[in-house]
């Protein structure tokens, strides 16, 4: 049995879905695969899951395409790089309170915006502010990563970035109206999140098992896509206590809408991600001779 460490980009929540299904369903460990699934509130989020990918706590990360420019353009590189997508299209969004008053980004203008201090974040919402007619002039403020979501519903922040899949859920459980902005309404080219990143220098020796890992957490998606009630009761098993009111079967049905076709799952579409990277250099958020297929590899 191969041993494996999944880094998660978040608390467990229905973007993992196939990786917890392919576990309890025995689809890893048919590929002779043990996969250990490390939870970011192991540690408050202290080392992000990118990272323990370079220092080797883990063999793969769950992050967003940012991540992988990011940690190839630091000032001492290391080649991270996307190996598949879990959606094809993007779910998440910029969302604040309905009762804020705040219609579209333009309103955003002054108002906070509770950041996770990514890379490029706070350049990406300042863009799509100024694309409404705005001015960008956003109040950014970094909590605690875990406690971010609580900030916006606590009123102690008017925007923040969210999945429509989870925290959008959330709301609807627990009554709160929200008003969401889809990046690609106002003209931003995002790209795909999250990605199963990978250590670049690794990814030719190991690819006979790094196919197997793929394809039984692609295995887990479908199945989870369809037996919803069975897979939202075996991610109850693992999500924190404070998400349990969610209403799993519906986040994992919404999310099963984004995976795409089962033949070409978790195939990353190069052009896809040129676009993003060239926008990013348009804006000024990125100055490096990166290309795309640096970044990713599908594999075959």
């Amino acid at each position: 049995m191969k041993d494996l460490k999944l880094a998660l980009d978040w608390t467990p929540n229905a973007n993992h879905t196939g990786f917890f299904v392919a576990k309890e369903k025995g689809f890893y460990s048919e590929k002779n695969i043990y996969l250990w699934i490390i939870d970011p509130e192991s540690d408050n989020y202290k080392t992000t899951p990118a990272k323990k990918v370079e220092l080797g706590l883990a063999d793969f990360a769950l992050c967003p395409t940012e991540s992988l420019i990011s940690y190839q353009t630091k000032a001492i590189s290391f080649p991270l790089v996307g190996i598949s997508c879990i959606f094809k299209k993007d779910l998440s969004a910029i969302s604040v309170l309905k009762s804020s008053g705040i219609k579209s980004p333009k309103d955003l203008d002054h108002k906070t915006y509770a950041s996770y201090q990514a890379r490029y974040e706070d350049g990406i919402v300042k863009a799509m502010v100024m694309n409404d007619g705005g001015e960008g002039a956003l109040k950014i403020s970094y909590p605690d990563k875990l406690g971010i979501w609580d900030r916006l519903v606590d009123g102690d922040a008017d925007a923040t970035w969210i999945f429509v899949n989870w925290e959008a859920i959330q709301a609807q459980t627990e009554g709160i109206e929200l008003e969401n902005f889809k990046l690609d309404d106002y003209n931003i080219p995002y790209s795909y999140s999250p990605v199963i990143a990978a250590d670049g220098n690794k990814i030719n020796q190991n690819k006979s098992i790094i196919k197997d890992f793929l394809e039984a957490t692609k295995k887990g998606f479908y199945y989870s896509k369809q037996n919803p009630q069975e897979a939202a009761e075996i991610l109850s098993r693992h999500v924190p206590d404070n998400d349990k009111n969610i209403d799993l079967e519906k986040a994992i049905k919404l999310s099963s809408e984004a995976l795409g076709d089962e033949y070409d799952w978790g195939q990353i579409d190069i052009s896809k991600v040129e676009v993003f990277l060239d926008w990013l250099k348009d804006q000024g958020l990125e100055r490096s001779n990166l290309i795309a297929n640096d970044l990713v590899v599908n594999i075959d």
